[in-house]
């Protein structure tokens, strides 16, 4: 059997291993069910790869992120190692002859989901295929007690069944004790060796501000450290705008989403990766698999929904070893925000029971039918027909999908598209002749800001609700604005496909789901409630808040965090506070000022004078005009 680190060196060019690696891997080709809670960027899936390619056979890889499954394959096929992956929209004759080449064809990894799992064919093939080690990935999905718990994980019993003599490895970025000892259980470990990397970051600060004005803030951090950062924002909207408020600021960036195309996914990554491009602003679809080491700060505009997240989207900065900051920028009004993002649109097992029999009615599917039935699915007609919360009624139907009662195409969103090709003066010519097309379009125009300079997805329900016209009417015009070469566009007849896992049986068949779901919305709330103690706790190190949270014990400060540098600051001593008092009086005798104005005119710094502005407010010296700007009170 060839040596581990020949391996490395020939298909991935290191010439050693990082922390555990090797450990890992050395248990692994010793045959044991083996255990490794690497943090993000510890190198998980060389842990799995490498003794893979050491053995003769097949690695059967678990994994529940399909874009991670499909870069995983084309990094293993670009180096000359057969790969492929099930993913979804795979025909039954496609999926038999892709199987057949993983029993004869020498390929070495086959991945897929748990789900592909539960398919007779699957099963069968795998039987027949030398199947060298399983590897599960994103393990801590097979937990209860996970922040991404999927019951088809449950399924990779399964593999243990079909060879039972094939040892297991089971991966994962961030778990809890609870939840490793849950993994352990569920995949039928006999003596595992469990491996454990410390998740503390000497050369990574975490930081936690308040602030009223984040962009400033944020243009700050920017300036005063000009490597590549990332930005996270709450929703595909913000990317955007972040992204052209930093340009506008000459901080170049770009910006990603789910729903960028994905040709723009790839430019805006390359421009990033490359550094022709400081920032990349974008929403929590982006990190994954990706590796850039110089990452110097990781920003969050807005609160993450669980410590889980957070800790694997701020452990993309500092990875090359180099002191680095994850940023947190918060406001009075973000804990009200992240309630009703992630807690308030959490559906209870009623709500679900009432989608659930809606959706069957909606497709006219009889009591005790309906397994493994598809239908086209126009999600706005559905909410509409039945006055449904769009958001409480996805998060319904994800519930459903995950629970594996029903099968949710990846195409939900609506998917209409358009983009202006001519220019607004043109554009204003051309509506001079059609005036029942001027409320329409200009609706449009008022709802997308972006839409003369790239491809943008467009609500046709909100437009039609916007101009008070039928949706019918507004896919009319945009057919014929097309027709008139106005616009581009893509319009999708329908937002999605829904399968029927099983057959029809009303309130039975969420009951047998239901304390999973009463848990799992438990689970968010004690996450979003972690999250929230975590930002307003500015006693105890953020290091130690964080690895306390994943059960790590007997940790040091970490001297570097917003609440370690705050607590080394020496007091500041009466008569300096005195004498800024008094500068800052002199100052708004002359002008009413800005705190940005002031702070670049005293040369002090942010916490000194937000110090003396209080204790002067507090005795009405000063106040505040309805512009934000600071005058004394007797002016």
């Amino acid at each position: 059997m060839e040596h581990p680190i020949n391996i490395l060196e020939r298909y991935w060019n290191y010439t050693s291993f990082r922390p555990q690696q090797e450990a890992i891997i050395n248990a692994v080709l010793e045959g044991e069910d083996t255990f490794a809670l690497l943090p993000t960027g510890g190198g998980k899936s060389l842990c799995f790869q490498i003794p893979a390619l050491a053995k003769k056979g097949i690695c059967i890889v678990v994994s529940p992120l399909i874009a991670l499954m499909k870069d995983q394959v084309k990094q293993l096929n670009d180096k000359g190692i057969k790969a492929m992956a099930l993913t979804s929209g795979i025909s039954y004759t496609q999926l038999d002859t892709m199987l057949d080449n993983c029993v004869y064809g020498n390929y070495k990894f086959l991945y897929l989901s748990p789900e592909r799992l539960q398919q007779e064919l699957v099963q069968e093939r795998i039987r027949q295929m030398n199947v060298n080690l399983v590897a599960v990935d994103e393990a801590h999905c097979i937990s209860q007690w996970g922040s991404d718990f999927r019951p088809a994980y449950k399924n990779i019993a399964i593999l243990r069944q079909l060879h039972p003599t094939v040892n297991v490895i089971a991966l994962t970025a961030s778990a809890k004790p609870e939840v490793i000892e849950d993994i352990v259980k569920e995949l039928d470990f006999i003596s595992p060796k469990i491996f454990k990397q410390s998740f503390f970051r000497d050369n990574l600060g975490y930081m936690v501000f308040h602030e009223e004005d984040k962009y400033y803030r944020l243009q700050t951090i920017l300036n005063k450290y000009k490597q590549p950062s990332i930005i996270y924002v709450r929703n595909r909207k913000m990317t955007l705008e972040v992204s052209s408020f930093l340009e506008s600021k000459h901080i170049s960036a770009t910006y990603y989403h789910g729903g960028l195309p994905t040709d723009d996914k790839d430019k805006h990554m390359n421009l990033w990766l490359s550094d022709q491009k400081q920032v990349m602003v974008a929403t929590n679809a982006f990190g994954m698999g990706i590796d850039k080491p110089n990452v110097k700060t990781v920003v969050h505009l807005n609160l993450p929904e669980s410590i889980e997240s957070y800790f694997q989207e701020a452990g993309r900065a500092g990875r090359n070893g180099e002191k680095a900051f994850a940023v947190i920028l918060k406001n009075k009004s973000d804990e009200e925000l992240v309630k009703n993002q992630f807690l308030k649109i959490l559906p209870t097992v009623d709500f679900v029971k009432q989608v659930y029999r809606k959706l069957c009615n909606y497709f006219q599917v009889s009591y005790g039918e309906g397994e493994y039935m598809t239908f086209d699915f126009d999600y706005n007609t559905f909410c509409k027909t039945y006055n449904f919360n769009a958001i409480l009624a996805y998060n319904a139907l994800l519930l459903l999908d995950r629970n594996s009662i029903i099968t949710l195409s990846k195409q939900f969103k609506n998917k209409v598209s358009a983009q202006f090709i001519i220019s607004s003066p043109a554009l204003f010519k051309y509506l001079e002749t059609r005036k029942n097309y001027d409320i329409i379009v200009k609706s449009i125009l008022r709802m997308y800001g972006g839409i003369f300079d790239h491809d943008t997805k467009i609500n046709v329900a909100k437009i039609a609700e916007k101009a008070s016209v039928s949706e019918k009417q507004i896919t009319e015009i945009l057919l014929q604005l097309e027709a008139d070469e106005v616009i581009t566009l893509n319009l999708a007849r329908t937002d999605a496909q829904v399968t029927f896992i099983e057959p029809r049986e009303d309130d039975k068949t969420i009951n047998r789901v239901a304390s999973i779901i009463k848990q799992q919305n438990k689970l968010k709330e004690d996450q979003v409630h972690a999250m929230l103690d975590y930002i307003n706790n500015d006693s105890v190190c953020k290091s130690i808040q964080l690895l306390s949270y994943f059960g790590e014990k007997e940790i040091e400060p970490c001297g570097i965090c917003s609440v370690c540098i705050a607590n080394k600051k020496t007091p500041q001593k009466s008569q300096d506070i005195s004498l800024l008092k008094h500068k800052v009086i002199e100052l708004l005798q002359e002008k009413e000022q800005s705190s940005r104005e002031l702070i670049s005119n005293l040369k002090c710094n942010e916490t000194e004078l937000k110090n003396v502005l209080r204790l002067l407010l507090e005795h009405d010296i000063i106040n505040i005009t309805k512009t934000n700007t600071y005058k004394l009170s007797h002016l």
